[in-house]
């Protein structure tokens, strides 16, 4: 572990990698258990895959953004600890799949050579900032969110206040009313808005996907730009105490919103507002690094295939604000390519463009910053790559997530379906190049990774038996879904289940009435005109079982016949009961506290020693086999358990002493009081806990 700390300069950074490799040391030897282990590799990117002995690495990307020499760096780690394949995200990241697992923090270390990190970018945090891939470039934006986004993501990664909340929390930035970051379906999402010259945001709160989607509710109509990170500590603070701990299915924003109802959330955020030190946050966007272009004789290039030049030219190429530039849309199917055409295409953008590339939303990626002129000469180095396929976020770029590839929670293949579709599309329906209005995505799952129940057709992975209770592989088929612009979204209406070999043929109905009858109408407007029984009517037939063939069995993309294996989710971390190991973990908040008290960060010792309390109190309660759903739970019932029958002896109550973190200005003076007094409980409980175990 040497090398990490000669080769990294940031210390936070190295200590970081060094306590990842420390962890995987002491979970081999037995002193770690598997599920806090499990905990602290996914918060560090390092997710386990279906195959068993290896792990999926997920770099995070905030808003999308990658320089040339950060991408050859990816490309670099992904041939040494991978196999040379590189997967974009429905999040803007990239992951690379098939790593040993004792070999990821000299990976890591690799990739912070070029300032690209893991941090967060699985668990129970803050996960990458997403935000429009046009985001700097768009004719239509009131300003540029990259600099707000970068700002708002290095504002709390590795923030003491999003490390180890119920579950995940996921932020978007759309830079116009189009809300092409899709600010309704995140638990916050900010659109860019401009009043009074004031520069600012919508603000949509708790929304999300998965099996139970939820809209996102207006939290803001205009909030200006410096009450941004502000009011995103606030709702950090409350999830992390009120979100629900102990059901995953439950512990997301949009259930805690869902249970208590906006005007109480305010209420809540109303009264955090002592804890917060900083309660305006200018964001020095001056300081942004945005984007040169350089500046190039333009090469002679003759296309010889016009018409295929022309169609790519219409779908991909896309207009700047920006006089005498375009952006260059590439389809990437599936968001799966290859390093060795990535070094290929970071060099092409370093030399001729601004070196800089984003990834999209939909799995692609765009190269901005393109001179008017070089478009024919770019077309030509992109074809030499297998990168000029025609149909950027049209209809036949289809987005689906990794499913039973390498996902644990795959239930059906979404990428074999996908390569299907799209063949069905292209050659059938050759139309669709160029028709924006059609989104179709594909999950292999319930939990929407690929984001099918925003979609306008989407089609979830799942099982079907029949009556001799043979499993085959099915797909629910949903309609009409669709973001509608400046926070406003439809989710799509589950229509009928089907078997996934009769996929194309649902797809093809579908389409084939859509040509017929909507009549100039987009697809969520001919949808509800339509209404969901008539779609049922004529598909219904395609779900019965009692007709299935043989090659009905075999799932899209394999040879195999299908078997259903579901394996433990990592979406989120896992809630650890073992008493020992909280206390334990109580101890290292309290020597975090310390270490921010002395970097003087008032705010993130105070922090610290508040989860420590926590935590302490959840292992009492954890001993006594008492549920904890949430902290404010634990606190309610520590109270209950052990204050009022006198067992532990506190000056007022347990909820007196951790709530002075939400009453107080995090000062020097409070810290180190807050601090000692955690210091002081934990010490007191343990030695209670010490003596019942000794009665026992």
């Amino acid at each position: 572990m040497q090398s990490f700390r000669t080769e990294i300069e940031n210390p936070i950074v190295e200590k970081d990698i060094i306590e990842l490799a420390n962890k995987i040391e002491q979970f081999h030897n037995g002193k770690v258990d598997e599920e806090k282990f499990r905990s602290l590799r996914l918060a560090r990117g390092v997710y386990g895959q279906r195959q068993e002995g290896v792990q999926m690495i997920r770099i995070k990307l905030p808003y999308g953004k990658v320089l040339s020499n950060q991408l050859r760096r990816i490309c670099e780690v992904s041939d040494e600890y991978s196999r040379g394949r590189l997967h974009i995200t429905t999040r803007q990241d990239i992951q690379i799949h098939y790593v040993d697992l004792n070999r990821t923090p000299e990976l890591w270390a690799e990739l912070e050579r070029d300032q690209v990190t893991l941090r967060e970018a699985c668990g129970n945090t803050v996960r990458n900032v997403t935000a429009s891939e046009t985001a700097g470039i768009d004719p239509n934006e009131p300003f540029d969110v990259s600099p707000y986004a970068d700002a708002l993501f290095r504002a709390f990664l590795r923030n003491p206040i999003c490390q180890e909340m119920g579950r995940k929390f996921k932020v978007s930035f759309s830079g116009t009313d189009e809300d092409t970051g899709l600010s309704y379906m995140h638990d916050l999402g900010f659109i860019a808005k401009i009043q009074n010259g004031e520069r600012g945001f919508k603000v949509m709160l708790g929304g999300g996907l998965g099996s139970q989607p939820r809209h996102a509710d207006v939290l803001y109509g205009f909030l200006p730009s410096d009450k941004m990170i502000p009011l995103m500590e606030g709702v950090l603070r409350i999830f992390d105490r009120h979100g629900e701990r102990k059901s995953r299915a439950k512990a997301r924003m949009k259930f805690l919103i869902k249970d208590i109802g906006l005007e109480a959330f305010k209420e809540l955020l109303e009264a955090e507002q002592s804890a917060i030190v900083n309660k305006s946050v200018p964001i020095d966007i001056d300081s942004y690094k945005e984007s040169i272009p350089v500046q190039v004789e333009v090469p002679e290039v003759e296309i010889t295939d016009q018409e295929t030049f022309n169609l790519w030219k219409t779908s991909n190429v896309i207009p700047q604000k920006q006089e005498g530039y375009v952006a260059i849309g590439i389809k990437v199917l599936l968001g799966d390519f290859y390093t060795d055409k990535a070094r290929l295409l970071a060099d092409l953008v370093e030399k001729y463009a601004a070196g800089e590339l984003r990834l999209s939303l939909r799995q692609n990626i765009l190269i901005p910053f393109v001179k008017e002129e070089l478009v024919p000469f770019f077309y030509q180095e992109l074809k030499k790559l297998c990168f000029v396929e025609a149909g950027y976020n049209k209809a036949i770029d289809i987005t689906a997530c990794p499913g039973t590839d390498t996902c644990n929670l795959g239930i059906a293949s979404s990428t074999g379906i996908a390569e299907e579709l799209e063949r069905v599309i292209k050659t059938e329906y050759p139309q669709y190049l160029k028709k924006e209005d059609m989104v179709i995505k594909i999950s292999g799952c319930m939990n929407s990774c690929g984001q099918h129940t925003m979609a306008n057709i989407g089609f979830q992975g799942m099982s079907i038996r029949t009556k001799d209770k043979l499993v085959a592989p099915a797909l629910q088929v949903l309609l009409g879904g669709g973001n509608l612009g400046d926070g406003k979204g439809r989710f799509a209406d589950k229509v009928v289940k089907i078997p996934s070999r009769r996929g194309p043929e649902a797809l093809r109905r579908i389409l084939n009435d859509f040509e017929a009858n909507a009549a100039g109408k987009t697809f969520v407007e001919y949808y509800e005109g339509k209404g969901e029984k008539y779609f049922y009517e004529f598909l219904t037939d395609l779900s019965s079982v009692d007709n299935l063939t043989q090659q009905d069995f075999i799932d899209w993309g394999n040879e195999e016949e299908y078997v259903k294996a579901i394996g433990v989710g990592e979406c989120a971390g896992v809630v650890i009961d073992l008493i020992a190991t909280l206390f334990l973990e109580s101890e290292e908040k309290i020597e975090n506290a310390k270490i921010s008290f002395e970097n003087e960060v008032y705010s993130d010792a105070a922090y610290h020693a508040y989860s420590s309390l926590v935590n302490s109190a959840k292992a009492m309660l954890l001993a006594e086999k008492k549920k904890t759903n949430s902290h404010a739970a634990i606190i309610k019932q520590f109270d209950e358990q052990f204050v009022e029958s006198e067992k532990i002896n506190l000056e007022g109550t347990f909820a007196d002493l951790i709530y002075q973190i939400q009453k107080n200005t995090p000062t020097r003076d409070f810290a180190l009081d807050y601090i000692k007094k955690a210091e002081l409980f934990l010490l007191q409980v343990q030695e209670f806990r010490a003596i019942e175990v000794e009665k026992a």
